[in-house]
Formats: structure tokens, C-alpha cells, sequence
């Protein structure tokens, strides 16, 4: 079963963070609490959504998202920040089923993309998302700024 998150699910979203932080190699980076997650999640605005996939009683599994847009559509699009699906429940549908989810509610909005992006070096979820019929966008490189230098652009100077 595929749902919207509750405040209920914080606890069991930031247990599937953790694991998908040890899976990709960061296993001690998430900065993430229960209460910065309720508060994103289900504050007074919201800004970045949730939808489970829940197997019996269980919740085996997180798609964590936002909206985006494009300047050339015109329109709005979601973008997953994570898709995780607990080790043990892994090739049972869920992943499959968060996607489509998104992918009902960027139809049913009129939304043109869904966005994402893989580690270079996770060829499983590559090979997934192949089959859905995704593909990489080989001409675009992710950029980002953090930390000291995020604040140096910002004009504060001062460190960490």
C-alpha cells in the first residue's frame, strides 16, 4: 500500500535515511532529527512531502520529494530527493509503486517531469529506473555549493 506520510512515519522515515546513508557510504552524515522531519514534513508549510509504502503494519519504504520547475515548460515538476526501500523488502514492488505514486500525481497536476538523481557507482537502481523507462540526462552535471563557501557566496565570511 502506497500512502501520503503521517507524523506517525518520522521515526520509521528517519530509520530508512539511516540505512540509505549507510548504503551510499555516509553512514554518520545524516544531520536529520524527528523533529526537523515533522517539521519539514507536516509543519504549517510544507515545503518537501512524503509517501510511504507500507507492507502489513510495516513501513519498508520512503519517497521524499519537492516540487521543481521548469523555465521552458512552463510548469512544475516533482523531484525525488530519496527513494528508499528497506534492504529486506527490496525487489517486492515498493520501489516501483512510490514511483508510480509520484508519477499519478505529476499527471493528475499537470506536472511535465519527474527528476532524480543516482550515484555513478549504484548500477542496480540504475538498472531500475531503466525499467521504467527513465534514463540518465548525460549532458547535465550536478553542481552544488555548501558549507564555508555557501556562506563566502552569500557574503558572511565567517567559518564554520
Amino acid at each position: 500500500m502506497i500512502r501520503p506520510a503521517t507524523a506517525r512515519d518520522v521515526p520509521r522515515i528517519l530509520s530508512l535515511i539511516r540505512e540509505l546513508a549507510s548504503f551510499e557510504r555516509e553512514p554518520d552524515a545524516v544531520e536529520a532529527t524527528e523533529a526537523g522531519l515533522r517539521e519539514v514534513l507536516f509543519g504549517a508549510d510544507p515545503k518537501v512531502f512524503a509517501h510511504v509504502a507500507q507492507d502489513g503494519d510495516t513501513v519498508v519504504g520512503v519517497a521524499i520529494w519537492f516540487l521543481n520547475f521548469s523555465t521552458w515548460t512552463g510548469r512544475h515538476g516533482i523531484y525525488l530527493e530519496d527513494l528508499v526501500v528497506s534492504a529486506d523488502a527490496r525487489r517486492g514492488g515498493h520501489g516501483r509503486a512510490l514511483v508510480a505514486e509520484l508519477a499519478r500525481i505529476c499527471v493528475a497536476r499537470g506536472y511535465q517531469r519527474l527528476d532524480w538523481a543516482v550515484l555513478d557507482w549504484n548500477a542496480e537502481a540504475q538498472r531500475f529506473y531503466r525499467s521504467l523507462g527513465a534514463h540518465p540526462m548525460q549532458e547535465w552535471t550536478g553542481w552544488r555549493v555548501t558549507g564555508d563557501a555557501l556562506r563566502l557566496v552569500a557574503g558572511d565570511s565567517r567559518p564554520s
